[in-house]
């Protein structure tokens, strides 16, 4: 009986002590660290942890997991610029730039960004903390962002995933990040990286015209802009040509005539080609004369590395998808990556369209994923049993009602202070350079705006950052860019 009685009491315990596997609404860890950037050493604070999306009555729809890194060593904020960072997906967490880029730490991998052992993060000595204090953001359901939700009641995903009600949401939070943290005369930057190009083009409207929050830059790392993005339009086909030209060169598949020079001594021609030549061809369609069809074939093969053949066999249409096949087919029969085209792959069979995986993905997640579950526990100090959610449940996403374009023009036309960063690696395939270089030229038709943009390219793919050559350049481009649109150039006037 007594066995029975002490069974119980242990079992009636075990249940008032259960508790669901949550986040905490709104938490924070603070840790002291240091870095030496460019030769100075850095002190700074890390605050991690979580603060809570709000609704317009004040109710908490979600909270948000974020890394927020500041300088110990500055006694007055006001004219410290602050950088809010955001990577995309959607669906991502803000992992890759967090400690791949412009954080203190960054991962334990080769001067060429493969991962080795064992995993983990070291000094990021290009960091760029030494101008800017950053805050990387998880939007919902990425690392540990959630939502709030009571028993038995649905996720809103109207709410949350969208293009138009991410930035709303992210707006609202990022009003009271600000506020709590008493940064409102700080000159503000947001980043985004790759759906993170859409999001801080929308954004930065959004907070301007809700928040009344205004920016002094807005930095787009390898932007999906899902205007041209698969839309299998001839823009989409003809402006992601010259992407073709820079991955070929690296794999020596291009005529000696071009081989032998630098590649960026050939990208311009091939840009020039797939504006003024292959866009108004494949604009064309079945209509094109078959003179025509024929010289515009061979130009794609001369800068593409592809055979003619299998350029008309696609009608000129030759899809980013198929390159990474063919590519290669008949060299070693290896497929190159979606994202960094430097990366191989070995498919189940040569034949097909398309590879059967992304080799550059998996080696990104491989080294990625240990080291910040390491960092977030190990360094930072924050402890969970919740799942750090590298990519999260986020779809369908609404992509209607796309103005990420012209509400950035809005954004830019209304603040003077405003400037634009683009960077892009060369060999990226998904979010193509020549692409993100179509997308600022479009934003503002005018033309007048123009002066205000900004394009840096990279000889590394989507993250370009992860080569140790890039990740020195890229840093110090985005240092110099905060640098000069922080400076006080006179009042907010045309």
């Amino acid at each position: 009986m007594k066995k029975l009685f002490s069974f119980a009491v242990l079992l009636l315990s075990i249940c008032l002590n259960a508790q669901d596997l949550r986040i905490p609404l709104d938490t924070t860890v603070v840790t002291s660290g240091s870095v030496s950037v460019k030769g100075k050493l850095i002190k700074y604070k890390a605050q991690t942890g979580t603060q809570p999306v709000f609704d317009k009555n004040g109710k908490t729809k979600a909270t948000l997991y974020y890394t927020y890194y500041y300088r110990s060593d500055i006694p007055n904020r006001e004219n410290r610029p602050l950088l809010m960072s955001f990577n995309g997906g959607p669906g991502s967490a803000s992992v890759w730039m967090h400690i791949g880029y412009t954080g203190p730490k960054v991962l334990n991998i080769d001067d060429e960004g493969n991962p080795i052992q064992p995993y983990g993060i070291k000094d990021n000595p290009y960091s760029v903390l030494d101008v800017a204090d950053i805050v990387f953001v998880n939007p919902v359901n990425t690392g540990y962002s959630r939502p709030v939700l009571k028993k038995e009641e649905k996720l809103d995903h109207k709410y949350f995933f969208g293009i138009n009600a991410d930035a709303k949401y992210l707006a609202s939070w990022i009003n009271t990040f600000i506020t709590r943290h008493n940064r409102w005369k700080s000159p503000k930057y947001i980043i985004g990286e790759s759906y993170g190009g859409t999001r801080v083009m929308q954004l930065a409207y959004e907070l301007q015209s809700s928040q009344w929050i205004y920016l002094n830059g807005v930095i787009m790392v390898s932007p999906a802009d899902y205007e041209l993005l698969r839309t299998k339009s001839s823009e989409d086909f003809a402006i992601n040509f010259p992407y073709f030209t820079a991955a070929a060169w690296y794999h020596k598949m291009l005529p000696s005539q071009l081989q032998q020079q630098d590649l960026e001594a050939i990208l311009p021609e091939s840009e020039s080609f797939a504006i003024n030549k292959l866009l108004p061809a494949v604009a064309k369609g079945g209509f094109i004369s078959d003179s025509e069809r024929q010289e515009i074939a061979d130009k794609m093969a001369y800068y593409s590395g592809l055979k003619k053949e299998v350029i008309l066999q696609h009608n000129l249409e030759v899809p980013n998808s198929f390159f990474w096949k063919e590519l290669l087919r008949e060299k070693s029969g290896k497929t190159i990556g979606r994202l960094d085209s430097r990366y191989l792959g070995i498919d189940r069979k040569e034949s097909g369209d398309r590879p059967d995986y992304s080799p550059e993905l998996v080696s990104w997640v491989h080294s990625f994923t240990p080291a910040m579950n390491y960092y977030i526990k190990n360094v930072l100090k924050f402890n969970t049993d919740v799942k750090y959610n590298m990519f999260g449940s986020v779809h369908p996403w609404d992509f209607t009602k796309n103005s990420a374009r012209e509400n950035l023009r809005k954004a830019m036309a209304q603040n003077p202070y405003l400037k634009v960063l683009v960077q892009s690696g060369y060999y990226d395939g998904a979010t193509t350079y020549a692409a993100a270089k179509y997308t600022m030229s479009k934003i503002d038709p005018s033309g007048k705006l123009k002066d205000r943009f900004s394009f840096k390219g990279y000889r590394g793919g989507h993250m370009m950052y992860l080569r140790k050559e890039d990740l020195q350049k890229s840093n110090e481009d985005l240092r110099n860019f905060i640098n000069n649109s922080s400076k006080n150039v006179g009042a907010a006037k045309y």
